[in-house]
């Protein structure tokens, strides 16, 4: 018997600095890394905090968290 690992549909609170929205979402991963890509982001290009602490795109989200999505600015 084979059984599948399913994950529960979670609720996130996204605060984009970007274009200062906040949004709520439903999230069906896990990961950081996972929401990025749901939400079409280049995981190079922004940090996520969350309890203002930056966390990587390894960290695992729990339903009704929030977070924050910076963009990264480089200069030369």
């Amino acid at each position: 018997m084979i059984h599948f690992l399913t994950l529960e549909k979670m609720q996130i609170t996204i605060k984009n600095e970007k274009d200062s929205t906040i949004h709520n979402i439903d999230f069906n991963g896990s990961s950081v890394g996972q929401l990025l890509k749901q939400l079409k982001i280049n995981p190079e290009t922004v940090l996520v905090v969350r309890n203002n602490e930056v966390i990587t795109e390894k960290e695992n989200l729990r339903d009704k968290d929030a977070v924050e999505i910076l963009s990264v600015i480089s200069g030369g």
